[in-house]
Formats: structure tokens, sequence, C-alpha cells
């Protein structure tokens, strides 16, 4: 049978258009995320209910640049009571744009355990109860003008529904900062009053 010169050819594209989604899978199978359910979906938007989530959180003056994401990473790597490793999770949370918190979501054997205290004061340690979420899902940029026109959407499709929500929007970013900007699992996230449907 005779081979197709084009076949290495084919085969070396294929590999480069499937690889980066391939390393980016891996990357998130490797770690821990919260189990919801998903209660309705309507293209990139879906209602989930969320169980009892124990987070860590940082202050987060300035978005990006002001050490947040090290201090988190510092305390799961050791720097608490009892000098415990802890292991990464997904996503890291932030609330605000420009500015407000991230977090980090505690792994559910931790939490039934014991959190232990934070070395770090500027870090809280808070059980958030569990609640229906309102959740919009997108790639690309994780800068405040690509989180606040996220929220913008998420906003005006809850509204749309007649839904009632409670408190700001939450971003959660699934991905190293290495991902590829199109293959990135950004989401953000509005708490639904008690009672949605």
């Amino acid at each position: 049978m005779k081979r197709s010169r084009h076949s290495p050819f084919l085969i070396l594209l294929a590999l480069f258009v499937s690889l980066p989604s391939l390393l980016t899978s891996s990357a998130r199978a490797g770690y821990e995320t919260p189990d919801y359910k998903v209660v309705s979906a309507e293209g990139a938007f879906e209602t989930r209910d969320y169980p009892t989530l124990t987070i860590v959180t940082a202050p987060m003056p300035h978005r990006g640049n002001d050490g947040a994401f090290m201090k988190l990473f510092r305390f799961i790597e050791g720097r608490n009571d009892r000098s415990e490793k802890i292991a990464m999770t997904t996503p890291v949370l932030m609330t605000g744009t420009e500015s407000g918190t991230m977090s980090f979501v505690v792994p559910k054997a931790v939490a039934e355990h014991g959190v232990p205290a934070p070395a770090n004061p500027d870090l809280t340690v808070t059980t958030k109860p569990a609640a229906r979420f309102a959740v919009y899902r997108y790639s690309g940029s994780t800068k405040p003008a690509a989180a606040e026109a996220a929220a913008k959407k998420l906003l005006g499709w809850v509204s749309s529904k007649g839904f009632t929500t409670e408190g700001s929007p939450i971003f959660a970013y699934y991905d190293p900062p290495w991902t590829l900007w199109f293959l990135r699992r950004n989401e953000v996230l509005v708490r639904l009053a008690p009672g949605t449907p």
C-alpha cells in the first residue's frame, strides 16, 4: 500500500492542536475541585448547588500585584500552627475586579478534621454554607476588564430569569498562569436567594 507523504505532517498538526488541551486537562485533573450539582444549564450559564465549603482568604489590595497568592501558598506549604502541608485545590477564588480578596478552597478531608490556624495574621479561615449559585463560564484573560465584562453578562442573565441575588460576584480561576488564554476555564458566580428554582 502506498503511504501518503502528508501523513507525518497531519500527525504533527494533530499533536500541535491537541497537546495544549491535553496538558490543561491533566493539570486540572491533579487538583481537588468542590463537588457541585448542576441544577439547570443554558449555554455558558448554569445554576449550581454547592456544598458547605471551607476557605482560607487573603486581602487583595491590588489584583495580581499584592502578594495575596503567595501568602495563601505559604499557608498550604506549612506556614500554619501545625506546620502541615495542605494540597492545592482549584479554583482560586477572587472577589472584586481591581481589589478585594483571594481565597483557596480547603480540601474536604482537611476541613473535616480541622483546618490549622494560619501563621500569617492577614489570613482568615471561614466556612461558607451550602448555597445555590448562578454561574457564567468563559475563557480568555483573567484581567479586570475581562472579569467585569463576564460579571455584567452573568448579572444580565440572572436579571432576565427574574432571580434574586445575594452579595457580589465571585471569580473562579481553574488554570495555572501559563495556560493558553483560549484554553482557560474561568467562571463568575453569584449567590442566589434561598428558594430560587
